[in-house]
C-alpha cells in the first residue's frame, strides 16, 4: 500500500472547547503514539485525513516540522450523524515491523442459482508487515453449492500475511436460497409472533376482481 502524505501541526490546546475550535477550522485533533516515545498531540487537515482514511488500514506519512513518521489508524472517532472525523489515534510504525490489523473480505464470482451467500465475517485479523498491509482479502464463491463453507484457513492470504484468528473461524456460509413459499411462511410466523392478524378479505377481493366470472354473477364475462 502506497504511503499517503499528510502535514501535521503541533497541538497546544486541549479539552472539548479546544477540540471544537480545531474542528471549526476543518482540522482534526489527533494523537501519534508508539515506538516507546511520548505521545505527540497534533492537528491534521480534515479533508485530507477523510480521503486518506477511506481505507481503514491506510499507511500515513505524517510530516511534523522536520520530522516524519509512518503511522496507521488505530482508533477513529466519527460524528454519529454527519460522519466527519472528530478525533484520530495513530500508531507509529517502522518499515519491517509486523502489526495485527483487520482486513476486509471481498467476495467475487457467483454461487449456484439456488444458493444464498452469507458473509459471516466481513473482515479477518492478519499479522502483516506494517508497510505492506493488503487492502482486502479476495474470496471466490464461483459455482459454490448450498452447504459449502469457507473458513479462515481456506482464505488465499496475500504474500507475507499470517492469520491472527482461529483457523475454524467461519468467513462465508453458503446456504439454501429460500423459495417464495418459504419466505411467505416465515413472514406469517413473524407476524403471528408479533400478534399481527392478517386480513384476508383484501386478498379475496383481489382474487375475485381478477376472475371475470367471479365479478359477473351471471357467469357471462362478455357484454351483451
Amino acid at each position: 500500500m502506497a504511503e499517503i502524505k499528510i502535514a501535521a501541526e503541533t497541538r497546544t490546546e486541549f479539552g472539548k472547547g479546544a477540540a471544537r475550535r480545531i474542528r471549526r477550522t476543518d482540522k482534526v485533533p489527533a494523537v501519534l503514539y508508539g515506538q516507546g516515545n511520548d505521545p505527540l498531540h497534533v492537528t491534521l487537515p480534515g479533508h485530507d485525513l477523510m480521503l486518506a482514511l477511506k481505507n481503514s488500514n491506510a499507511l500515513l506519512s505524517i510530516t511534523l516540522g522536520k520530522d516524519k513518521h509512518l503511522a496507521i489508524p488505530k482508533q477513529v472517532q466519527r460524528d454519529p450523524l454527519k460522519g466527519f472525523i472528530e478525533h484520530a489515534d495513530l500508531l507509529i510504525v517502522k518499515k519491517g515491523e509486523r502489526v495485527t490489523v483487520d482486513v476486509g473480505i471481498h467476495l467475487e464470482g457467483e454461487a449456484k442459482s439456488d444458493a444464498l451467500v452469507v458473509l459471516e465475517n466481513s473482515s479477518v485479523a492478519l499479522e502483516v508487515e506494517a508497510t505492506h498491509i493488503p487492502e482486502w482479502v479476495t474470496v471466490s464463491v464461483e459455482d459454490l453449492e448450498a452447504g459449502s463453507q469457507i473458513l479462515a484457513s481456506d482464505l488465499p492470504l496475500p504474500d507475507g500475511s499470517v492469520l491472527a484468528v482461529e483457523d475454524e473461524l467461519l468467513i462465508v456460509n453458503i446456504t439454501h436460497a429460500p423459495t417464495a413459499a418459504e419466505v411467505e411462511a416465515e413472514l406469517e410466523d413473524a407476524e403471528a409472533e408479533a400478534g399481527i392478524e392478517r386480513d384476508d378479505s383484501d386478498d379475496d377481493a383481489a382474487a375475485e376482481t381478477a376472475d371475470p366470472a367471479a365479478a359477473d354473477p351471471s357467469g357471462d364475462s362478455e357484454s351483451e
